[in-house]
């Protein structure tokens, strides 16, 4: 269920998209094509729960800083009913493509898709549909921010090699 990233990169980096369920880049399955799509936290709602935090610390004279967000049940339940995408951008850029690279080569189980750097980049990849991973035919699919293929993704990429 992992998705390494290798080839002309600095840093060749291995992606779990089993643990994204909990990761905040994440955006709604039915949002990313829309053109209102923000990841799922809301800052604000977050800055004000760490503000009544801090006045309830403060005036209980025991200042305990939050170490996590963490995450209340009936959020828990709903994150684990919902279908979600990842922007792959920032994997990409933490591996840190060369500066000569151009083509990305997507290794699924089909076989290999040749696809230009910039299209990966502006990509999403969808792995969790109903809160669960793609175990048939995922671990993920590649998906275009326009939505061009939304209907027809990119299934079972085991691997992404930069060219």
């Amino acid at each position: 269920m992992i998705v390494p990233i290798i080839g002309n990169v600095t840093y060749s980096i291995t992606m779990d998209p089993t643990v994204w369920i909990f990761d905040d880049r994440k955006i709604l399955l039915h949002e990313a094509f829309s053109s209102n799509k923000q990841p799922i936290d809301n800052n604000e709602d977050d800055i004000e729960k760490a503000a009544k935090r801090w006045e309830n610390e403060v005036f209980h004279h025991k200042i305990n800083p939050p170490v996590n967000k963490s995450i209340s049940r009936l959020e828990g339940k709903k994150i684990l009913t919902e279908s979600y995408v990842m922007p792959i951008k920032d994997f990409i850029n933490h591996a840190e493509v060369k500066p000569e690279a151009k083509e990305a080569k997507l290794i699924t189980r089909d076989g290999d898709i040749i696809l230009s750097l910039s299209d990966l980049m502006d990509a999403y990849l969808f792995f969790a549909r109903e809160g669960k991973p793609l175990k048939e035919d995922g671990p993920v699919h590649l998906m275009y921010q326009d939505g061009s293929n939304k209907d027809n993704p990119i299934k079972g990429i085991k691997k992404i090699e930069v060219l």
